[in-house]
């Protein structure tokens, strides 16, 4: 998956030592995070935690929201690269593969969520707005697409729209993550298996 011009990483600096150095930080916090999560705190502690001091991190993230969107995006990527590329795959299953690897680290899928609702406290454009708006029309037009190919060749039906197919399976993954971050007895993933089959209806 690549990024848009608004999905974006921050500029790293014009020096490689530079562009190391804040690396090895973005590594380490990574650590952090999917161990603890975003839980309330400030740039400072997380320095302490991180093993930096407070003017590095403020230095190359310059705040606290640009920290937690440039963990996320980074892990996010991370995991892009490790997937194998599986074609065929429906929209549910992809996420239903993705929650299944999230439940290694809660942390970091607890993170995704407190940048969702810091995006939704924003009145105007901000880092976490910006990179959440961005990723979520990302998502919509790459699983569309996805539908249209599996509507072609008669494994989902032909009478849904592909754009709203795509809002709908973003919103049920994200729904149920939220719901097993609260009470994991939720099966996240079987509910997404049985989003597939009423997708799926009589195409096949």
């Amino acid at each position: 998956m690549t990024d848009s011009p608004a999905d974006a990483p921050r500029p790293q600096g014009r020096y490689p030592k530079g562009i190391a150095r804040r690396q090895e930080i973005l590594d380490k916090a990574i650590e952090v995070f999917a161990q603890r999560g975003a839980k309330k705190t400030s740039l400072r502690a997380i320095a302490q935690e991180v093993g930096v001091t407070h003017a590095a991190l403020t230095h190359y993230f310059g705040s606290l929201e640009e920290l937690l969107v440039a963990v996320y995006r980074e892990s996010e990527r991370r995991s892009d690269e490790t997937e194998p590329d599986e074609p065929g795959l429906t929209p549910a299953m992809g996420m239903r593969l993705a929650a299944e690897k999230n439940r290694d680290i809660p942390g970091l899928v607890q993170l995704y969520s407190t940048l969702v609702a810091t995006a939704l406290e924003e009145s105007e454009p901000q880092p976490a707005q910006e990179f959440i708006t961005a990723r979520f029309a990302r998502l919509r037009a790459e699983i569309s697409a996805q539908v249209r190919e599996l509507q072609a060749s008669g494994r989902l039906r032909s009478d849904l729209d592909p754009g709203l197919v795509a809002a709908l399976v973003i919103a049920a993954s994200d729904g149920l993550q939220t719901q097993w971050l609260l009470d994991p007895a939720v099966d996240h993933e079987g509910a997404l298996e049985m989003l597939d089959r009423l997708l799926a209806g009589g195409a096949a």
